[in-house]
């Protein structure tokens, strides 16, 4: 009798692992649809072992990307092109690509300035001019150096069997690699389709098609271009009109010309909530007497971070004082709160009503990508159109680059809410308000936190950035040191602007123990 303990599969003469075996060998016709048995022993041997278990695949062998593309397996495809595109090049270059090209050109355009000074030096002799050694000298000169570039590019010429073994060389290590590593990925792709039945299978025309069409396309034109070089201008340029670039620019500039000739309203009402924060802000840190800002600073930070913060933190402020940066520093901080409050303002509501409406979520994504990897100079260019130079401008640019992160991580910290959490509490009679304010939001807090803290920093990082569209503090002094070379000037004060990073962090983040 057999024993309840063992595995039924482990007996390959077991009803269970005979009839796995026979479902296996089925799923891989399935699958595979060409030379199934070739396929089904092979993938036999590949599964028996859990490390790489090196075939021969000739087909993939001798079609290379063309069969791993067919297959889907577009991973390992576009490496193989790559290395079977280098190959191919290098062997049309050592067959028909002209290896001296670049030197004989370099010999055209010293033969022009040889020429000019052959008939400087013939009417120096003819005027017994005193300059006639030196004419003579440039002439020999030149003439020795198209000397040495004519027996360079005869080396380089001669190069050229030398090339077409080594491109030789590099597509039989492709080929063989191809060969050798195909049925490997092909199992792995066999069994990621046993899972999910939506991975394509097989090898269909139209993919076979595709496969070589577009693999030949990338081979015959990086051949001729590296060949050929020059020959053919649609490889070199793009094909494209100044008259297209020139048109699009009209095009944005008047739609700037009209947001700012009928926006006037909106802007200004923007730039009055905005300077309503700064100035409140700046009234606080810059107007109120240093040893009260100090004081509150290092309190919060041993509330919220602990004893050894709050020392570090009366260190980091001492530093910034006794080095004159006290003021630009708080100025920084009141321009950095402005944004990050206006962020966090409205970007904890926008996360919260995002989370659940995943159409809304989908429409402002783009948007916050857009806003997060465009360069911020690029971004800066319209705000000062819309909002002038000065700290409002400095303000709104901040948020952009710094607003996305708090949005982002609110909602994924109330999407990953537990649903049986949520659940629970409904079934005890919570309603919606009950629900957001003692499940959802307490269980996403940590990383609604993170995204608090995210979009803390990333508006710090814009300190110097900033300064450019006339903001004042730290970024200032770092501006002025990179425009001067002052090396210990933007050293001190980057490392002000690391301090007041490191404060609101550990404020932000963390947790007394």
């Amino acid at each position: 009798m057999m024993d309840a303990t063992v595995n039924p599969l482990d007996d390959p003469n077991s009803d269970a692992a005979i009839a796995y075996a026979k479902e296996r060998r089925d799923n891989i016709r399935t699958f595979v649809r060409t030379n199934p048995d070739y396929y089904i022993r092979n993938f036999n041997k590949i599964g028996a072992s859990a490390r790489f278990t090196p075939t021969f695949n000739l087909m993939a062998g001798l079609f290379g990307p063309i069969w791993f593309g067919a297959r889907g397996l577009w991973s390992w495809a576009l490496p193989f092109l790559i290395l079977e595109a280098l190959a191919l090049v290098q062997i049309a270059r050592g067959l028909f690509g002209d290896l001296g090209a670049d030197a004989m050109a370099r010999i055209a355009s010293i033969e022009g300035t040889l020429d000019l000074r052959r008939q400087q030096l013939a009417a120096a002799i003819e005027a017994g001019s005193d300059r006639v050694d030196a004419f003579r000298r440039a002439v020999e000169s030149l003439e020795q150096n198209i000397g040495g570039i004519r027996e360079e590019a005869a080396a380089l010429a001669a190069q050229g069997p030398q090339i077409v073994l080594i491109g030789v060389c590099i597509l039989l290590l492709a080929k063989a690699a191809q060969a050798t590593v195909a049925n490997w990925a092909l199992e792995a792709r066999f069994s990621d389709w046993v899972s999910d039945r939506s991975v394509r299978s097989g090898m269909p025309v139209s993919q076979i098609v595709f496969s070589a069409v577009f693999m030949a396309l990338i081979v015959l034109a990086a051949m001729l271009h590296y060949s050929l070089p020059g020959r053919f201008t649609l490889l070199s340029a793009f094909p494209t009109d100044p008259d297209i670039r020139l048109t699009s620019i009209d095009w944005v500039e008047n739609f700037f010309n009209w947001a700012v000739l009928n926006g006037d309203a909106l802007f200004d009402g923007i730039t009055f909530v905005i300077r309503l924060v700064l100035d409140a802000l700046e009234i606080v840190f810059v107007s109120t007497p240093w040893i009260v800002i100090a004081a509150l600073i290092i309190l919060l930070t041993w509330l919220t971070a602990g004893v050894r913060m709050a020392i570090y933190s009366g260190a980091f402020l001492s530093y910034m004082g006794l080095l004159g940066f006290w003021e630009k520093a708080m100025t920084t901080l009141a321009l950095l709160g402005t944004a990050a409050c206006l962020s966090i303002l409205i970007g904890i509501p926008l996360g919260m009503f995002a989370a659940r409406r995943p159409r809304f979520y989908a429409a402002i994504q783009p948007m916050m990508d857009f806003m997060q990897t465009m360069p911020a100079f690029v971004f800066m260019i319209p705000v000062i159109a819309f909002f002038g130079t000065g700290k409002p401008a400095a303000v709104v640019t901040t948020m952009i680059f710094g607003g996305t992160p708090v949005v982002r991580l609110t909602v994924l910290g109330l999407r990953g809410v537990p649903e049986s959490v949520r659940e629970a509490a409904i079934s005890f009679g919570a309603n919606k308000w009950y629900l957001l304010t003692r499940v959802d939001l307490p269980l996403a807090s940590p990383s609604i936190r993170a995204g608090i803290n995210q979009t803390i920093m990333l508006s710090l990082a814009m300190v110097v950035v900033a300064s450019l569209i006339g903001a004042k503090g730290l970024g200032e002094d770092v501006l002025e040191a990179l425009q001067y070379a002052n090396v210990g000037q933007g050293i001190l004060a980057g490392f002000a602007i690391l301090f007041c990073a490191m404060i609101l962090d550990r404020i932000v983040q963390g947790q007394r123990k």
